[in-house]
């Protein structure tokens, strides 16, 4: 059975998934990041993100590897795709350059219908005005029988929490104290909505959380 998965998605220690004033200098808020210093050193980060051929292997790296098996098609928020608000810049098409690292369809939820656009590397950006059900359907049936991977940001994941549409949810808490920003615990009760913490594992630089839906629910 599919399933909609948020997958390493970093929190500071206060709960912030990303930091305040997101720009083009900042594409995720002024500090935020530091809540991905966990990622960047890995495997994964360094060859399918950056291309190169090194990067550590370990606890961080075996969860940064998971969030992408078994994928089909990913959804994204408006502010993960562009630092543009209000009508979109027709000539942005990422933050990725001209191979973004997905490779698989894509689904942008927001306000202004857009054209989608076919990337190099099997990408194409499709543009979803109509809600996170829609959206949803959409990457369901894009994704040939496989999982859905929620990336954020903060704003989206907390609407599909409160829908109860999330299946999996692989939070990264890193040691990091952000203080503002997007808060990703603000008006959100996990525990009424049936979800419940059943792993935890440490590593040098992070904690990973791993939250499903609760059978009772």
């Amino acid at each position: 059975m599919q399933k909609l998965r948020v997958a390493s998605f970093s929190v500071s220690v206060d709960g912030f998934g990303a930091g305040p004033n997101q720009s083009l200098e900042n594409p995720l808020g002024v500090g935020g990041e530091e809540l991905h210093k966990w990622f960047y050193p890995t495997k994964t980060f360094q060859q399918n993100v950056l291309g190169n051929s090194d990067g550590t292997t370990g606890v961080d790296n075996e969860f940064a590897e998971k969030g992408f098996e078994n994928i089909g098609a990913w959804i994204l928020g408006r502010n993960m795709f562009s630092p543009y608000r209000g009508l979109p810049n027709i000539n942005w098409k990422g933050w990725w350059g001209e191979n973004p690292p997905y490779h698989v369809p894509v689904f942008i939820l927001t306000n202004h219908e857009r054209e989608s656009i076919e990337m190099e590397g099997g990408t194409t950006f499709h543009f979803v005005t109509d809600g996170i059900n829609a959206a949803l359907k959409k990457a369901f049936e894009s994704a040939s029988g496989k999982d859905v991977r929620l990336g954020g940001g903060v704003n989206i994941i907390r609407q599909y929490l409160k829908a109860q549409l999330v299946d999996e949810l692989h939070l990264v808490v890193s040691p990091v104290i952000l203080g503002s920003g997007e808060n990703l615990y603000l008006n959100l009760d996990l525990k009424s909505l049936g979800y419940k913490c059943i792993k935890n594992i440490p590593s040098d630089k992070a904690m990973h959380l791993i939250i499903n839906k609760s059978i009772s629910t």
